[in-house]
């Protein structure tokens, strides 16, 4: 297991974090058609971020949902909750729903696979012990590559993004949107994903010091989509590589009902 080789006690960064970067993928080579592993192998931690949110993230969170995505009371040990959140990448044509998935167990981060037709493959996800999509810190969403049949999954075509390009967090709730373009994607190998400078960038400073959301330096709201790359290794059980397309938010969201500019008809 990772755990036992990359995992150390002063290593929270690995714990959490790995979770999120190893489970975005079906197990399709691995299990030769049979479901994947609810969890991929990670370190693990037995700390619990604090999901207090920073004074300065109040703003940004207030125009995107008005009102927590989850009831605050909720462990990050329950299983995957519905969230009033989709994701929208209009150059990829992806309207996707967000789940908000916390912690297994055995610690590791929630990523829910099914059986070859289960919807949980056109999904995505958001840890929710990290920021909320538009508060001014780093929020995280994770998403299959592929299905347990090796079929394209929600993200299978992520690697297409380009700076430039939009992401939209829609809130069903509140019809507001909040409105993210591209800056940049970068693959990483599997020793990279357990670095503490590249988790601090996937998932912000707090989270990667296995605390709650700390506030991003420019003031802005961040975003990292996450799916997995590379190759197959079989002994693995999981993907050589993990891309990382990061997104910043524009100054303001967009209104209720307005269509983003990037979007393609």
């Amino acid at each position: 297991m990772l755990s036992a080789r990359h995992g150390s006690p002063g290593r929270l960064t690995a714990a959490l974090m790995a979770a999120t970067v190893l489970a975005a993928c079906g197990n399709a080579q691995a299990s030769e058609g049979q479901p994947a592993l609810h969890s991929s192998p990670a370190a693990t931690t037995s700390a619990q971020p604090d999901r207090a949110q920073p004074a300065s993230a109040q703003s940004a969170n207030q125009l995107l949902a008005q009102a927590p995505l989850v009831d605050p009371s909720i462990d990050l040990r329950t299983g995957p909750v519905e969230v009033p959140v989709e994701l929208r990448i209009p150059s990829l044509r992806i309207s996707a729903a967000v789940l908000g998935v916390g912690l297994t167990p055995k610690n590791l981060m929630d990523t829910p696979t099914g059986s070859a037709n289960d919807p949980v493959w056109r999904k995505v996800f958001w840890y929710r012990g990290g920021g909320i999509p538009g508060d001014a810190t780093t929020a995280t969403i994770a998403g299959h590559v592929d299905d347990v049949l090796g079929r394209p999954a929600i993200f299978a075509r992520l690697k297409e993004l380009r700076p430039g390009d939009s992401v939209v967090v829609h809130n069903t709730r509140t019809d507001v949107d909040i409105e993210f373009v591209v800056t940049g994607t970068v693959v990483y190998t599997l020793k990279q994903t357990l670095d503490h400078a590249v988790l601090s960038r996937i998932y912000g400073s707090g989270p990667a010091d296995g605390q709650g959301p700390q506030p991003s330096a420019d003031g802005l709201a961040h975003l990292t989509l996450m799916t997995c790359a590379g190759h197959w290794v079989k002994g693995w059980g999981t993907f050589d590589q993990r891309l990382a397309v990061y997104a910043v938010s524009l100054p303001s969201p967009l209104a209720p009902g307005r269509t983003s500019p990037h979007q393609k008809s």
